[in-house]
C-alpha cells in the first residue's frame, strides 16, 4: 500500500513540473523567434546598390496646378423690387361662404353609365318611341362599344351628372361637382351628336 502511495506521489510530481517545463520551452521558443528579426547585418552593399539604381533612373513630374479664375463677387439689386411672396393684389377679407342646397344623392342606387367619365361615352342617335311619340330616347355607346338608351332624369358620367335635356343633336346634362370649400355647385355639360361628313 506504501508502494502505492509513494507512486502516486511521484506521478503527482511529474504531473506539477510538467506544465512548468512547458512554460519553459515556450518562453525560449518565443525569445529566439523574437531576436530572430533583430540579427545585426553587416554586409548592406546590395541594399545600397537598390537605392542608387532607383535614384538614377528618371523621375515623373508633377503638373502645375491650374490657374482659378478669380471670384467675382455679385451684388444683389433687386431689394427694392416687390417681394415675390406677397401676392400682387391685396386679398380681400374672406367672404361667407353661402350653404347651398345643392349636393349628391349618395342614397340612390348608381347607373351603369356613371361608371364611365362623360369624355368617354358617345352620342350615336337618338330615337322616337313607336308606342308614345312624346318619349324621346338618345342612343349613347359606351367605351366597351355597348349602345344604351338614356332619356330624361337619367344619370350618367363620374360627377352625379343627371341628363335635364335631350334632342336629335345632343344631351344636357347637370353635374354636381365639388366646389374646393366644402360644398357643391352645378356645372353644365353637353354630350353632342357628332358631325357628319
Amino acid at each position: 500500500m506504501q508502494e502505492r502511495i509513494a507512486m502516486n506521489k511521484t506521478e503527482m510530481n511529474i504531473r506539477r513540473s510538467y506544465p512548468q517545463q512547458f512554460k519553459g520551452v515556450m518562453a525560449v521558443s518565443i525569445l529566439a523567434f523574437t531576436l530572430q528579426g533583430c540579427l545585426w547585418v553587416e554586409d548592406t552593399n546590395d541594399l545600397r546598390a537598390f537605392v542608387a539604381e532607383r535614384s538614377s533612373q528618371p523621375t515623373g513630374e508633377i503638373p502645375p496646378l491650374p490657374e482659378f479664375k478669380p471670384y467675382e463677387a455679385f451684388v444683389y439689386e433687386g431689394s427694392s423690387l416687390r417681394n415675390p411672396f406677397a401676392p400682387l393684389v391685396p386679398q380681400a377679407e374672406a367672404i361667407e361662404e353661402v350653404l347651398s342646397d345643392v349636393f349628391p344623392d349618395f342614397e340612390r342606387p348608381t347607373e351603369y353609365l356613371e361608371s364611365y367619365a362623360l369624355d368617354n361615352l358617345r352620342m350615336v342617335g337618338s330615337i322616337t318611341s313607336p308606342i308614345n311619340t312624346d318619349q324621346f330616347f338618345a342612343l349613347v355607346r359606351d367605351p366597351k362599344g355597348e349602345v344604351h338608351q338614356v332619356v330624361l332624369g337619367d344619370y350618367l358620367g363620374l360627377d352625379h351628372g343627371q341628363v335635364i335635356g335631350l334632342d336629335e343633336r345632343r344631351i344636357e346634362i347637370s353635374e354636381i361637382i365639388s366646389n374646393g370649400r366644402g360644398g357643391w355647385m352645378k356645372r353644365p355639360r353637353t354630350i353632342a351628336l357628332p358631325e357628319s361628313n
